[in-house]
């Protein structure tokens, strides 16, 4: 009986320890294809805020889900991450993890560890939230793109800076536009 109950502990613990997975993106023909002359190594985009909005999350929110309600509550297709502060219970992310195309993703997942958010920018762009948050425990500062599965510990203080919808922020994140 000791034994079987040890199993089951050891097992337990085992799931709920820090995880790490990598996945490459779909090849997509443009991957291909060498930079397109044509498009500007860079380009300048100017608007203005139309106001700040601040959120704040409680205990056991998924932090990714709650800014998606959030944004979709409040209206705003367009929009700044400022700034994030507070902590976290839990946590996932992604980081890309190679040099060539097709790109690769390496996804890390604790859902025991906590750690304070020092930090979180980023964009929404048509709604879409495409957020990267720096945390910290004892041992180290670490980041990534915000994943589900990213659970508010004490609270989550979240700075958005809205645009206005006529801005055009869709080649901003897009990996094709090269």
């Amino acid at each position: 009986m000791r034994i079987a109950i040890f199993l089951v502990c050891a097992c337990s613990l085992a799931w709920a320890q820090q995880t790490r997975h990598e996945v490459t993106d779909s090849p997509s023909e443009s991957g291909r294809k060498p930079n397109n002359p044509q498009i500007p190594d860079g380009y300048a985009t100017s608007s203005q805020f139309e106001r700040v909005v601040i959120f704040r999350f409680k205990f056991q929110t998924d932090l990714l889900a709650g800014l998606n309600t959030m944004i979709k509550q409040n209206h705003i297709q367009n929009a700044v991450i400022l700034a994030g502060a507070g902590s976290v219970i839990s946590y996932q992310m992604h980081q890309v993890s190679n040099r060539e195309f097709p790109s690769k993703d390496m996804f890390e997942q604790d859902p025991t560890a906590a750690a304070d958010l020092i930090s979180m920018n980023g964009y929404i762009i048509k709604g879409r939230v495409h957020a990267h948050m720096t945390l910290a425990n004892p041992e180290k500062a670490f980041g990534g793109h915000l994943e589900p599965g990213t659970r508010v510990f004490t609270f989550a203080i979240i700075t958005v800076g809205v645009l206005p919808d006529s801005v055009d922020l869709t080649k901003l994140d897009d990996e094709n536009y090269r």
